[in-house]
Formats: structure tokens, C-alpha cells, sequence
């Protein structure tokens, strides 16, 4: 009786093929690719957007990769020149924390070249591929030029560019902490003290070539919930 019982058990187990590790299986999916592209100047430091310029952006851009579902996300961070930080990935835990140490520590050239960063996301974005946008977010102190030149290049490979202008066109200086303390604000080498303007023209233009957006950010409300309305309209890549 027992045999009986015990062949019974195993023919039961044999039937019910238990499988015991993984394996990797290749599945595709449809989507835009996007890339933030971050402005981690010292003028982001300015306060006019609370708590500050990048501080502010880092918090909207995770609340945007909160709302992405098949998307690919990247993000590139620049100054007087554009580095990658994150390329195209859909691991969304990942990209947040790779924003979360975006600023401007993690570059080593000061200024603002809004062409350099295009470029770099040129580089970055899969040749041939439908469904790719760019997201610029600075105060649009471009210090290098070229921009447009990178943009009609951008548009040419069907890349679609969006500007997110953050900061305040009458100008506000730049402060300066030490130990958490603010003790005064940051000088040129004249010793003058340093304003910072966003230069919304710029940013317009660079969006109207772009065939994309532009958004200016406020303290209430930051932009890009209605870029990604427009992204999510847009014809679905393969990957």
C-alpha cells in the first residue's frame, strides 16, 4: 500500500513538470526613448524656483519617470560641457537614482553649452529608430553657441527637442553656502556680483526648430506633465 501511495505521489509530481532557475527570455516592446537633458550650472542654484533651479527640476523629473509605462528614459547633465549619466533604460528605480545625484558636482567645465548636450544626445539615441524626443531643461545662458546648428541635425535624425525654460528673465543673483549658511552671493572675476536670466527667446527657438515644446516653469506648476501628454501622442518605437 505504501509503494502504491508513494508511486502515485511521484507520478502526481511527474505529471506537474516542477521546474526549479530562470532563464532569460528576449520579449519586445513599444515606446518613446527620451532623454532629459539636465543644466547643472552654478546658475541652476539660483532661488527664484524653490528650493533652487535643480532642485526643482530633479523633483519634477521623478515625478515624470513615475508616469512613464513602455518608455525608455536617459539623462545627460551640462555645463560648459555635456557628460552622459544614464543611458536608455527602462529600469525606472535606476534612473531615479542617478537624477537624485545630478548637479553640479558632477561636472567639471562651469558655463552653459545647450549645443554640446544635443549633441551628446544625437550620439545617444538608437540610429534609424522611431520615437525620440529630447528634453532640455535649463535657464537657457547658452556660453558656446552653435545651438540651432545642433538642432537642425537633431531634427534631421527625428529626434524631437523640447525646452523647459526655469528660471526668472529679470535676473536674480546666485547664492553662496558654506556649511548650509548662506554668506553672500556669487561674484565675477570683476567682483561684481553674478546675475543669472533666463533667456526665454532662446529656448523658444530651440523648441520651434526642435518641432517640440516650450514650457516656462513655475513655482506652482513645472512643465512637464504637458510634454508628456504631447510624447505620449507620438508614433511608438521597437525595442
Amino acid at each position: 500500500f505504501i509503494t502504491l501511495i508513494v508511486a502515485i505521489v511521484l507520478l502526481i509530481i511527474g505529471i506537474a513538470n516542477p521546474q526549479v532557475g530562470s532563464k532569460l527570455e528576449k520579449t519586445e516592446q513599444k515606446g518613446v526613448d527620451i532623454i532629459i537633458a539636465l543644466d547643472v550650472s552654478n546658475s541652476m542654484l539660483a532661488e527664484d524656483i524653490k528650493p533652487n533651479r535643480i532642485e526643482r527640476a530633479r523633483q519634477a523629473v521623478s515625478r515624470f519617470i513615475d508616469r512613464l509605462g513602455n518608455d525608455r528614459i536617459g539623462l545627460i547633465v551640462f555645463a560648459g560641457k555635456a557628460y552622459p549619466m544614464l543611458p536608455l533604460t527602462s529600469d525606472y528605480a535606476a534612473a531615479k537614482m542617478f537624477l537624485s545625484n545630478a548637479d553640479n558636482s558632477v561636472v567639471s567645465t562651469q558655463g552653459t553649452s545647450i549645443a554640446d548636450a544635443i549633441d551628446l544626445a544625437i550620439q545617444s539615441f538608437p540610429q534609424g529608430q522611431q520615437g525620440k524626443a529630447l528634453i532640455i531643461i535649463t535657464d537657457g545662458e547658452d556660453h558656446e553657441g552653435e545651438v540651432m546648428k545642433k538642432v537642425e541635425e537633431a531634427v534631421s535624425k527625428g529626434i524631437v527637442i523640447h525646452a523647459i525654460g526655469i528660471g526668472s528673465p529679470q535676473g536674480v543673483p546666485i547664492p553662496l553656502y558654506r556649511n548650509n549658511v548662506r554668506v553672500g552671493f556669487r561674484t565675477g572675476n570683476d567682483g561684481q556680483t553674478v546675475i543669472t536670466k533666463l533667456n526665454e527667446p532662446m529656448l523658444q527657438q530651440i523648441a520651434h526648430a526642435g518641432k517640440g515644446a516650450y514650457v516656462l516653469a513655475s513655482n506652482s506648476q513645472f512643465g512637464l506633465s504637458s510634454i508628456y501628454e504631447k510624447i505620449n501622442k507620438m508614433e511608438k518605437g521597437e525595442f
